[in-house]
């Protein structure tokens, strides 16, 4: 009977299958959000692509999320229903959208029709973007709060970076297995077919968590059996109010919304930059910037075990912005093309992707009740999908508008040349304000004693 009443996770073994489990149904997500960033070139040269329909298409990632707010309704539904529940509608939705965007890219039917202005094919595709996007940021969202539920005053820190580190190998994969596989198959709707599979693989690992998190409910009803215990589960609508009434939960989303804008539309740009920039040839141009996440695998659960065990969560999100403007600010600089530069700029950028979010996501619960994290989650992430969604949209522009350099010849066709200065101003002005913003979360925490530079671990 001992062992019934036992918590499922204080077993070791128990909580750290449940991150790997879903943490691979999250590497999938990360796989398929990324895919079409090396193939910006293809695209031009395949489908007649520019770069505005790019920076559209890739904008359309926070359309539903922003817009509808359909992520604070998957907090909601997150806080009311549960993580079996929306888990499995989330990564249903991911699903969804990868076989839309798949079928735009893949099809012909679309061929010289126009849609809302655009070309069809584009607006398809991006629509399948967006939902996709629905459903991987709600399944991000859910795993904090899965991993929350299993290691909360345990390795949390480390579990998230853990996390984070291992959906990043799929970003990895994505920047330097995109255009390889594209060329193998001669097609650039082949990538896309292959993380589709892969989605669907990630789907059935999450629904076999699902049988984990329903021993975890038995084994803490059964622990608090006879004992008066507050429903985890309960929200409130009026919960949305303290959330938002919170300054330091508007500084960490501010923060997250500007580093995240200056990391992620990079990314979407990286492998065109490495081309354009540094001469690198566009089939190993992906490789560079998949140093990034590959780097992130390794330095954010060591900062995320730091965090747990000696603390200063506060200033570790202060020296990854730094980082982040130095990062930015040099590859900016128009003589600096050499391809050791650049690969060196991607290792420090890496550092610095590998502090913040090792210490920002681990934060939340330490400013916010569990009752309303999902919520909380939700939106920090919806205020995020903003910038997700401006930021590339605003560079494919400037792009266009302002640093075309000429044109030339690939392959029997006509593709413009490109001037990245402007736009790698751009992603350090939001470095600048994000430094700022990580200044203003340690002074709130001084101020209200949240414990961000406190260790994670309760000993």
């Amino acid at each position: 009977m001992t062992e019934i009443k036992k918590n499922l996770s204080e077993s070791k073994t128990a909580r750290w299958l449940a991150l790997a489990i879903v943490s691979f149904t999250m590497l999938c997500g990360y796989y398929l959000a990324d895919v079409m960033a090396p193939l910006k070139g293809l695209l031009e040269k395949e489908l007649l692509w520019s770069s505005t329909e790019y920076g559209f298409f890739t904008s359309a990632y926070g359309w539903f999320n922003v817009f509808l707010m359909m992520l604070i309704l998957g907090g909601i539904i997150l806080d009311k229903m549960g993580v079996r529940f929306t888990g499995v509608m989330a990564t249903s939705i991911m699903v969804a959208g990868a076989a839309i965007k798949f079928w735009a890219i893949s099809t012909h039917s679309l061929d010289g029709a126009l849609l809302l202005g655009m070309k069809a094919q584009v607006v398809v595709a991006a629509l399948g973007y967006a939902t996709f996007g629905v459903g991987v940021e709600i399944a991000g969202i859910t795993v904090s709060k899965i991993i929350v539920k299993w290691f909360k005053g345990k390795e949390m820190a480390l579990a998230m970076g853990l996390e984070m580190a291992t959906a990043r190998i799929g970003t990895t994969l994505a920047l330097s297995t995109s255009v390889p596989i594209a060329k193998m198959f001669g097609s650039v709707s082949t990538p896309i077919l292959f993380t589709l599979v892969m989605l669907c693989i990630g789907l059935i690992a999450f629904i076999v968590y699902t049988f984990m998190d329903k021993k975890l409910d038995a084994s803490n009803a059964a622990q608090n059996e006879g004992k008066k215990v507050e429903d985890e589960e309960s929200f409130q609508l009026s919960d949305i109010l303290l959330i938002i009434k919170n300054k330091g939960w508007w500084f960490i989303a501010i923060l997250c919304v500007l580093f995240y804008s200056a990391v992620f539309p990079f990314l979407k740009y990286a492998s065109d930059l490495m081309v354009q920039k540094f001469g690198i040839e566009e089939e190993v141009a992906g490789i560079i910037p998949g140093m990034l996440p590959f780097g992130t695998m390794i330095l954010t659960p060591f900062f995320g075990n730091l965090y747990d065990r000696k603390g200063k969560g506060a200033t570790i999100m202060i020296i990854g912005a730094v980082l982040l403007i130095i990062v930015h600010s040099l590859y900016s600089i128009p003589f600096l093309n050499h391809w050791l530069i650049a690969v060196a700029l991607i290792i420090l950028l890496g550092i610095g992707f590998s502090l913040v979010p090792s210490a920002m996501w681990p934060s939340v619960p330490k400013i916010i009740p569990e009752k309303q994290l999902g919520t909380a989650y939700a939106l920090i992430f919806w205020v995020q999908n903003w910038g997700l969604m401006g930021v590339p949209a605003l560079i494919g522009w400037v792009l266009d508008k302002y640093c075309v350099t000429g044109s030339k010849v690939v392959d029997g066709v006509t593709v413009l040349s490109y001037n990245y200065t402007l736009p790698m101003i751009i992603f350090t002005g939001l470095g600048l304000l994000a430094l700022m913003f990580a200044f203003l979360l340690k002074a709130e925490d001084k101020k209200k004693g949240y414990g961000l530079e406190l260790p994670n671990i309760k000993k």
